[in-house]
């Protein structure tokens, strides 16, 4: 059974959260401030963890900053609906997608499955097994592995999927909304920076081309394209 790491102040909310999840198959434990939140998310027990931003004495930013030190077990953050300023700086800081609160329990759950959908998707067949090798950068699609330049890159389940549909359509621009498709399970909302902020911290942790370029490049108005030396 899949195990889902709650992380919420508000009682009220996480029981319905924990009642639905439980009803949907998952087995979900709640917890109610960051500190236990960053220690439960640390024990290598869950498959994915949902973490509100707005929590008294270690906030949601901070747990997820804490959790992302030592682990890349894919965050769901509820944010506050209109808050921009938390999603992207949640989004930097490792975060895989969020839902604006307040949201319904399918809702929620629905990204959830989404979210786990695309960090342990089987390859289809033995082509998307194939190790994946553009200019310094190496795949291993099957171990979800990238070393660049030989060294290992540490990303988040998000950042993996999104790499992945780039690398598999090296040299050709790939347009946001099969991004979000592909790399987030989801279809692409209106005024979604999700895309933007994902690849911005992808370009961070890449090396680049000899020419000092990202290898990650904004083709506008078609989308972004992985560059082939």
């Amino acid at each position: 059974m899949t195990r889902v790491l709650l992380i919420d102040d508000d009682i009220e909310l996480l029981d319905m959260l924990t009642e639905y999840l439980r009803q949907e198959g998952f087995e979900a434990v709640a917890v109610h401030d960051g500190e236990a939140g960053v220690a439960q998310a640390l024990s290598g027990t869950f498959s994915i963890a949902v973490l509100d931003v707005m929590m008294p004495r270690l906030n949601g930013l901070e747990t997820l900053r804490r959790i992302r030190m030592k682990s890349q077990l894919p965050i769901l953050m509820l944010t506050a609906r209109g808050d921009d300023t938390d999603r992207i700086v949640g989004l930097e800081l490792g975060a895989d997608d969020y839902v604006p609160k307040p949201c319904t329990p399918r809702e929620l759950t629905a990204r959830i499955r989404a979210i786990l959908r695309r960090a342990s998707a089987p390859a289809a067949d033995a082509a998307q097994h194939s190790v994946l090798s553009v200019n310094a950068l190496t795949m291993w699609p099957q171990q979800r592995r990238v070393e660049w330049a030989g060294a290992p890159l540490e990303l988040t389940s998000t950042e993996y999927n999104l790499l992945e549909v780039l690398v598999r359509n090296a040299g050709r621009p790939v347009s946001k909304a099969e991004l979000s498709e592909k790399g987030l399970g989801r279809a692409l909302a209106r005024f979604d920076r999700n895309i933007d902020v994902h690849l911005s911290s992808l370009r961070h942790k890449l090396g680049t081309l000899a020419d000092g370029r990202s290898c990650i490049q904004t083709v506008y108005r078609l989308g972004y394209q992985f560059i082939k030396e």
